[in-house]
């Protein structure tokens, strides 16, 4: 029994973009760069550290190696075991506060990036610009903003706080986040940063 050409068509093309994929010289693993020693312990390091944020060890393993090549590519200023530290606890931060990691990254992406360091004009501190008023609102007035793991514990629990105020509409949470509520741009941004690096 012949197929009608529409069908034979179909299997047609699909046949030769499954085959041009699996000869393709430029396949995802070949743009990937293989990981030496010193990649593989910090990797290592960092996946025994990960804890209950992710399933297993093999999910822990495939997220960090993913985002730590993302983020050399965004932030190659970022030292390699910094890299690792900082996806580490973006992961364990956001999922405490049910948030997608990748929209945390995005957001620092756009507010530091990156910089652990980096003050705002209006003295917003660290990875996520906390503002230091939030220490006194925490009653934990000793708290150190530019700390990595307490920057993303205050970041993400603001951000989830105003997902909640805001009926967990993101772009009106993200513009609370920065100031800028009834505006867009800066959802904007932080939606670009995910489209263009963490997706």
């Amino acid at each position: 029994m012949m197929l009608p050409f529409n069908v034979m068509k179909n299997w047609i093309l699909l046949s030769l973009v499954i085959t041009s994929h699996l000869l393709s010289p430029v396949s995802f693993a070949a743009k990937q760069e293989k990981p030496n020693e010193e990649f593989r312990t910090r990797l290592s390091a960092a996946i025994a550290k990960a804890g209950d944020s992710f399933e297993d060890r093999f999910d822990a393993e495939v997220w960090l190696l993913e985002q730590s090549t993302r983020l050399a590519k965004a932030a190659p200023h970022i030292p390699q075991d910094e890299r690792f530290t900082i996806l580490r606890l973006v992961h364990q931060e956001a999922s405490k506060f049910s948030l997608d990691p990748l929209l945390v990254l995005a957001l620092i992406d756009v507010e530091s990036d990156f910089d652990h360091f980096a003050v705002s004009n209006a003295g917003a501190r660290g990875l996520m610009q906390v503002m230091p008023f939030w220490k006194v609102e925490l009653g934990k007035p000793d708290d150190n903003l530019f700390d990595i793991e307490t920057n993303l514990r205050y970041g993400c629990a603001i951000l989830s706080l105003y997902l909640e105020k805001e009926k967990n509409d993101t772009t009106k949470a993200l513009a609370r986040y920065n100031g800028s509520r009834g505006q867009s741009w800066y959802p904007m941004r932080v939606y670009r940063s995910m489209r263009k690096i963490w997706h």
